[in-house]
C-alpha cells in the first residue's frame, strides 16, 4: 500500500520501497532499553495449539526488543492451561500465562463485581484489560503491544513496525494502530469494507462534520486487532468486553489524547488469519454479532458526544447506509477486476443485506436501552475503588500459575 496519502486527522506511516528491517530492529533494541515493551496475546486454547501460533512463536524467539510476553488464555481447563504453558516455554522472554478461569483470578473478578467496578463478561476485551493490569503491576514495561494469535503469515517485521512508533522517543506517539491489506484470491475484511466504513460515512453524510466520525474514518483498517500504546493509556482507557473492542479503544484514545499523538502504520503487505462465518440468520454469532456489537459501541460513543437518536434517524441511516454500501460494492468490484481477483457480487450484496439487518437490530437495542452494558472501568478508577488491587491481581495470577504447575 505504498503511497503518500495522509488523512486529515491521523498520521499514516507507510511502507515505502524496501524497508530497512535490520536498521529498524537495531533502533528498537536501543529504544527498548529505556522503554521496554510488553507483548500481550489474548487467545483461546485452539488458537495457541494452531499451526499459526507455532509460526508466531518461532518468529518471536528472535524478538530481542520484547521485555515480557503476557498471554491471556480465554476459557480453558486446567489441563489445557498446563499445555499452553509448555508451548509458550519455548520463548526466551519472561512469559506469564493468565488463566482467566483460575480460581484466584475468578475471586478477583468477583471482588470487582461487588465493588461496583465490574470487568464485564468473559471475552477478548476483559482478557486484554486483565493483561494491562498485570503489566501495570509488574512495572517492567513502558510500552504495550497487542496482536491476535491466528496470524498465518506472521513475520517479526510486523511486530517491529507495530512497536516502533510508540517505542521511539523521537516520534513520541502514544498510540499506534496497525493496518494492512487482507487479500488471498479474493478480497476479505468484509466488516470493515462493507459495514464500518459505509456506516461511518452514512453518519457523516447525515450529521455533517462530526470530529469523532472523521477520526474513525481516518483509519485504513479501524477493526485491526493490532496496536501499540504507552502504558499510561492502559490506566486511563475504558474498553468494551465484547466485539465492540476495537471501536471502543479508538473512541477512548480519541477522548483522552490529541490526534497529533496518534498514528497508524502499514505492518504487512498482506495479512492472513482465520475467517469468520457471516451467520446472517443468527445474530448471536459470527460477523452478525460482530457488526451488531460494533454498531452499538459506535452509536453509544456518538450519543456521549451529544448526538440525539430517534426511530426516524435510524430509518434514514439504514437507507443512507444501504446506498453507500451498494456504491462500495461497485468500487471493490473494480479493485478485484484490475487485480485479477475473484469477486462474487451477489455474495457481497447478501453481506450488505445482513449488515443492514445488524444496524436495525443495534438501533432497536439503543432505543430500548441507550446506556447498555457498562464499559470496563479504567484501571485508575479500579485502583481508587480497591486500593492494592494491582498487587492482589498480580499475586492471584502468579499463584494460580504456581498451583497448576505443581498439579
Amino acid at each position: 500500500m505504498a503511497d503518500f496519502y495522509h488523512p486529515a486527522m491521523v498520521t499514516t506511516l507507510h511502507r515505502l520501497g524496501r524497508p530497512k528491517t535490520e536498521k529498524m530492529m537495531a533502533e528498537l533494541e536501543l529504544y527498548c532499553r529505556l522503554r521496554p515493551v510488553a507483548l500481550i496475546l489474548p487467545a483461546l486454547y485452539p488458537d495457541v495449539v494452531s499451526e499459526a501460533m507455532g509460526g508466531i512463536i518461532d518468529k518471536l524467539k528472535g524478538a530481542r526488543f520484547i521485555r515480557e510476553v503476557v498471554l491471556a488464555l480465554g476459557p480453558a481447563t486446567d489441563e489445557e492451561f498446563r499445555h499452553v504453558r509448555e508451548i509458550m516455554s519455548a520463548l526466551p522472554h519472561e512469559v506469564m500465562i493468565i488463566h482467566t478461569q483460575g480460581r484466584r483470578l475468578r475471586e478477583i473478578y468477583k471482588t470487582l463485581d461487588e465493588s461496583g467496578v465490574s470487568a464485564g463478561q468473559d471475552g477478548k476485551g476483559r482478557s486484554a484489560w486483565t493483561s494491562y493490569g498485570y503489566v501495570l503491576a509488574s512495572g517492567k514495561s513502558r510500552i504495550i503491544a497487542l496482536h491476535d494469535c491466528d496470524i498465518i503469515n506472521y513475520d517479526l517485521d510486523l511486530l517491529g513496525r507495530l512497536c516502533y512508533p510508540a517505542a521511539s522517543p523521537t516520534l513520541d506517539y502514544v498510540f499506534c494502530k496497525g493496518y494492512y491489506a487482507r487479500v488471498t484470491d479474493k478480497l476479505h475484511g468484509r466488516v470493515t469494507r462493507l459495514f464500518l466504513t459505509p456506516i461511518v460515512r452514512a453518519l457523516q453524510k447525515m450529521v455533517g462534520g462530526q470530529p469523532f466520525l472523521e477520526f474513525i474514518d481516518s483509519f485504513r483498517y479501524p477493526l485491526s486487532g493490532e496496536f501499540s500504546m504507552v502504558i499510561d493509556l492502559a490506566r486511563v482507557n475504558r474498553i468494551p468486553w465484547d466485539w465492540g473492542l476495537e471501536v471502543g479503544v479508538l473512541s477512548e484514545v480519541y477522548r483522552n489524547y490529541s490526534a497529533k499523538r496518534i498514528c497508524q502504520v502499514d505492518i504487512s503487505e498482506n495479512y492472513e488469519h482465520k475467517h469468520q462465518d457471516l451467520s446472517a440468520e443468527d445474530p448471536s454469532t459470527g460477523l452478525m454479532k460482530m457488526s451488531i456489537d460494533i454498531a452499538k459501541t459506535l452509536f453509544r460513543t456518538l450519543a456521549s458526544e451529544g448526538m440525539v437518536f430517534s426511530e426516524a434517524f435510524f430509518k434514514s441511516l439504514v437507507a443512507t447506509y444501504l446506498k453507500l454500501a451498494e456504491d462500495t460494492i461497485m468500487r471493490y468490484e473494480g479493485d478485484a477486476a484490475i487485480n485479477g481477483l475473484k469477486f462474487d457480487r451477489h455474495e457481497e450484496a447478501m453481506t450488505v443485506d445482513a449488515f443492514t439487518n445488524a444496524i436495525t437490530s443495534a438501533a432497536k437495542t439503543i432505543m430500548e436501552n441507550p446506556l447498555g452494558a457498562s464499559l470496563i472501568p479504567n484501571w485508575n478508577r479500579v485502583i481508587s475503588a480497591i486500593p492494592g488491587i494491582l498487587e492482589r491481581l498480580r499475586s492471584a495470577i502468579e499463584e494460580d500459575n504456581l498451583e497448576l504447575s505443581r498439579a
